[in-house]
């Protein structure tokens, strides 16, 4: 069957939520002394930071992957800003590498809309193809539903219920905590670790309740990070204008690759 690979690229953002168990490190858990004082100790805070965005009703997702492999890769996002919510609301956008260009995303329960840059299309079709596709789609959303084929992994990227059940594992023991600091206006405790290589650090915010506000993983190969803000906020998914939209029907398609 064929597919515009561009759209299928939205099952590779499903990576999110395995990105965030990665960046937990599942099976590294174990048990920790509790130290003195009234702080929580690391793996307390870590744990606390865990169950904020467990019950979170929506969050914005900030991703970011600036690993070589992914930044020279027009099929796989190298960024994405969305806020998502537990009734499938989802609106935001993401990067792909590779200059495949940007896509605008919304998404309301089943429903979805798509609006890529015309350097998206110039990247997914070749020659002629994909001048044209970059015209006649200009400033237009792709409108189609998660049973679509080229739309399904919109539901795994806007899935919030995922990304929640990616923060169930413990943390490691060998979690440290270090000096508090500023990322943005955000005061922070960074908790950091490291596996295989790479080091983990869980940022938490300072103020209760205690949220993950940054997870963040460097090493060979590795420079990847997930900012969570906008706890318990509202998600507008507003459905563009008719007169804005394109059936998916009507998207050119390549053959599966």
């Amino acid at each position: 069957m064929s597919r515009t690979r561009g759209f299928t690229i939205a099952t590779c953002t499903a990576t999110t939520s395995a990105a965030l168990g990665l960046l937990f490190s599942p099976g590294l858990g174990g048990a920790a002394s509790a130290q003195g004082g009234g702080n929580p100790d690391p793996q307390k805070l870590a744990a606390q930071a865990q169950q904020s965005l467990r019950d979170a009703t929506s969050v914005r997702l900030g991703y970011s992957d600036r690993s070589a492999v992914v930044t020279s890769n027009s099929r796989l996002p190298t960024s994405m800003n969305l806020a998502i919510d537990r009734q499938g609301n989802c609106v935001g956008s993401m990067t792909l590498g590779g200059h495949g260009g940007s896509v605008e995303i919304i998404k309301r329960g089943t429903a979805v809309w798509l609006k890529p840059d015309q350097t998206f299309w110039k990247a997914e079709l070749p020659g002629e193809r994909g001048v044209t596709a970059s015209r006649q789609f200009k400033d237009r959303y792709i409108h189609g539903s998660t049973s679509d084929q080229m739309l399904s992994g919109i539901a795994n990227t806007c899935d919030l219920g995922a990304l929640q059940q990616a923060a169930t594992v413990s943390a490691p023991s060998s979690l440290k905590e270090g000096l508090a600091t500023t990322l943005g206006r955000t005061r922070v405790v960074p908790l950091t670790f490291k596996v295989n290589g790479l080091t983990s650090t869980l940022y938490v915010t300072v103020g209760k309740p205690h949220r993950l506000f940054r997870a963040a993983q460097r090493g060979p190969g590795t420079n990847l990070s997930l900012t969570f803000t906008d706890y318990n906020k509202p998600v507008k998914a507003v459905a563009p204008p008719a007169s804005q939209t394109v059936d998916i029907s009507a998207v050119p398609k390549l053959p599966a690759s």
